[in-house]
């Protein structure tokens, strides 16, 4: 049969061509599609006509430069910008001269910013510079100032500052001259810091009675800051032919008939800019400078001249070829792998199945004396239609019903997960063919057939007892002497289980699931899919793994501290069962319980087996509390935590169909009642699946 194609491997082979493909015509596009934006002017607060290298609100950072970007705050009427993590108001922006006017945010109409004051008015190197010739000079101001003197601070030029614990500090300013000569003689400030003013406040914050209102307005009245981002020649040349500058990766732009296209490229040497040094301090302050990292820009021409952008169109060319080349190389690399791996993988699944399937014919081929018959799968799908009959659903597959040709049903269980169950597989069909019991279910043939697996059972019409027990309303609960026929009916079939065949056959999950009704409500054992072989005189068997159903797995299954793996695990779990059977019909489950202490078997425990005279509600006639009895105290013995305590099946056999008054009161089961969430409420078949609580799985001896 020839196999169908790895749709996952088609897509990445059609991603990556297409990526391949694609890439220079995005990249070109998108580019484009920058710069068109670029050419609009913008408005931030009440400054108008904003352009290159300034950004910020709807331009992006591509019709700008690194470091210009405007915060347009609507609350404010000017936009900030931040400079060396220093907030700025920006007062007013030439063009002409590359110059702006800024003034702090935290000193903005106070002298005592809310705020600590960690850094001076410094500025980013090689993008923002001071005008050679300023018409400004130093301010300091001091902030939380002591005297080491015993007498009272009469300074000049102080003001007060209450701080975050609403105490007054004292802070004195220096300007001109005196601005770098310290607060005083025998003065200690906590901090300070520098920033520039204009001569003439300078002059006038000299005075001895200077006042906080012109400190305020000296600062409000801000400096000026020069820019000279892009001087290279290409953002000169394109500014010059009335063209609009950007910043956009590595590649330029330029304009020709009236239509932008990709120029070329524009490297981080070509910006004729310095590299970056080590910080150095500014006349204004000795704060650090951050580092900077040099930006990589672009221009385009409006007018069709190339200008001195020709040659770099000629290397982004170049470049184009390189990538698309390289881009296509890499793709077919990637092709190259993905089908080397997954041809290998297919090598590796196909050895590891042929491996099992050769395990299971070898299984077959010494067994080949079992009267089961070998199905094809296509005469599975005949017998099961369009699999649309579904009975169940497990954790190994799922059965459907299904005729033979003879018109006899049949229920057929299709295996799913065929890369993990050959084990289960051969289990199954090793365990059922050795049996030939009323109280086992028939196993009639079985399919194995490349990845197909399935298992011909006869058909149970009444299903499993599942549907029969647990349910409140009692719409499906059968009559208790039926429920006590279909518990002896399953210790029969463990007996013959356990003691009945030339190999004990360990079923290790026996749950109501697992129990199929006849059309006269006969019980068969059915899913060996986990059963153990051993020998009829081994008492402890090696079990790898946790085997069976949360809430009627034996303690000692999934965990050694409570003794070896033995057939006594199928006693708890059909002791597990049987109380569930028995609670299903009584009404016990009607007295006083509370959310956090209510617990099946303990409660049970109390009223029946403690307290053997009194009577037990929702049983009509003294038979059936008679009946109901006998079942709730084989149910403890067979729970008994120790695996010891526990009686054979046999034994269990022999005490339902005695009386019971024969049978001994059972010890209490060691495990103690969990305490349950308030969230949750259990009824008796939904309080078993906490009985038992889960460890992670480990090796049993």
């Amino acid at each position: 049969m020839p196999q169908k194609p790895n749709k996952k491997l088609i897509f990445f082979i059609q991603a990556a061509l297409f990526s391949s493909i694609h890439f220079s015509g995005s990249l070109c596009q998108n580019v484009s599609q920058n710069a068109s934006s670029c050419t609009l002017p913008f408005q931030c607060g009440t400054l108008t006509n904003l352009n290159y290298p300034f950004w910020g609100r709807n331009r992006p950072l591509s019709c700008g430069y690194p470091g210009f970007e405007l915060e347009c705050n609507t609350r404010l009427d000017v936009p900030l910008l931040s400079i060396s993590s220093v907030i700025y108001r920006v007062l007013s922006i030439d063009f002409s001269a590359r110059t702006f006017i800024v003034a702090r945010q935290d000193l903005w109409n106070t002298t005592c910013p809310t705020t600590p004051l960690s850094r001076n008015t410094t500025l980013t190197p090689h993008i923002f510079q001071f005008p050679s010739n300023p018409d400004y000079e130093n301010l300091t101001i001091y902030y939380s100032c002591t005297s080491n003197r015993n007498s009272t601070l009469q300074l000049q030029n102080q003001f007060t500052c209450d701080d975050v614990n609403g105490v007054t500090t004292l802070n004195l300013f220096r300007a001109g001259d005196g601005a770098s000569s310290g607060p005083g003689v025998g003065i200690t400030c906590n901090n300070s810091i520098y920033a520039p003013v204009s001569q003439t406040a300078a002059r006038a914050l000299e005075s001895s009675n200077s006042s906080i209102s012109a400190l305020q307005d000296a600062l409000a009245n801000g400096f000026t800051v020069g820019w000279s981002a892009d001087t290279n020649e290409v953002c000169e040349s394109c500014r010059g032919s009335g063209g609009t500058c950007g910043c956009d990766g590595t590649v330029c732009y330029m304009e020709t008939q009236g239509s932008l296209q990709v120029w070329g490229t524009c490297r981080v040497e070509s910006l004729g800019m310095p590299p970056v040094q080590s910080p150095s301090p500014s006349p204004y302050g000795d704060g650090g400078w951050p580092p900077v990292e040099s930006p990589q820009s672009s221009g385009f021409y409006p007018n069709g001249d190339a200008g001195p952008v020709s040659n770099l169109g000629k290397s982004f060319k170049t470049g184009q070829i390189i990538g698309v080349i390289l881009g296509v190389a890499g793709a077919v690399l990637l092709i190259i792998i993905s089908i080397f791996c997954y041809i290998r993988s297919k090598r590796s699944r196909s050895g590891h199945n042929k491996e099992s399937n050769l395990n299971v014919e070898n299984f077959l081929l010494k067994h080949g004396s079992l009267a089961l018959r070998r199905y094809k799968y296509s005469e599975i799908k005949k017998i099961t239609k369009p699999l649309n009959d579904k009975l169940g659903q497990g954790g190994y597959g799922s059965v459907y019903k299904g005729k033979l040709p003879d018109g006899s049903l049949v229920a057929v269980k299709i295996l799913t997960d065929t890369n993990s169950n050959c084990e289960d597989f051969i289990n199954e069909v090793a365990s059922i063919s050795r049996t030939s019991h009323v109280n086992i279910v028939n196993l009639l043939g079985f399919c194995f057939e490349s990845k197909h697996r399935a298992l011909v059972y006869e058909y149970m019409p009444n299903k499993s007892l599942d549907k029969y027990i647990g349910n409140c309303t009692g719409s499906n609960n059968l009559d208790l002497q039926i429920l006590y026929k279909i518990a002896i009916g399953v210790a029969k079939g463990l007996e013959y289980l356990h003691t009945g065949c030339n190999t004990r056959i360990v079923h290790f999950d026996i749950k109501p699931q697992n129990i199929l009704l006849d059309e006269e409500f006969c019980p068969k054992i059915s899913d060996f899919g986990l059963a153990k072989l051993c020998k009829k005189k081994q008492s402890l068997m090696s079990v790898i793994g946790t085997r069976g159903t949360i809430g009627y797995i034996a303690p000692e299954v999934y965990s050694r501290n409570f003794g070896g793996v033995s057939h006594k695990s199928d006693v708890y779990s059909y002791g597990m069962m049987v109380l569930e059977m028995a609670g299903a019909k009584t009404s016990v489950h009607q007295t006083e319980t509370t959310q956090s202490t209510y617990y099946f078997p303990d409660k049970i425990y109390e009223q029946v087996v403690v307290d053997v005279s009194k009577n037990l509600d929702g049983f009509i006639t003294e038979e059936e509390e008679e009946t109901g009895r006998k079942m709730f105290l084989v149910g403890f013995w067979c729970i008994q935590t120790n695996p010891s305590e526990r009686p054979s099946i046999s034994k269990v056999v022999e005490m339902l169909e005695g009386s019971v008054e024969s049978i001994q009161i059972p010890p209490k089961p060691v495990l103690s009642a969990p305490t349950l969430p308030p969230v949750l409420d259990f009824d008796f078949s939904s309080s078993f699946s906490s009985f038992v609580e889960t460890e992670p799985a480990a090796e049993v001896i």
